[in-house]
């Protein structure tokens, strides 16, 4: 697959990154390669109450559509 990145919206970007992991390093490898690339850092809970602090469902679903994710 060679589409011109801004043609894929984020979920197929996922996809197709999914799919060539376990492809090239099967499905095992694949899955350590996603647990170990990125663990992240600070405090996701606090993090997360900050983000969204004052905004409904609705409001974050609309704000996702927005950007692409749904």
């Amino acid at each position: 697959m060679n589409i011109p990145l801004k043609e894929l919206t984020p979920v197929e970007i996922r996809r197709a990154g999914w799919e060539a992991l376990k492809e090239k390093l099967g499905l095992a490898s694949a899955m350590k390669f996603i647990l170990d690339y990125d663990r992240g850092e600070g405090n996701y809970t606090k993090l997360r109450k900050e983000m969204f602090s004052g905004k409904t469902v609705k409001a974050i679903i609309q704000d996702m559509k927005e950007e692409g994710f749904l």
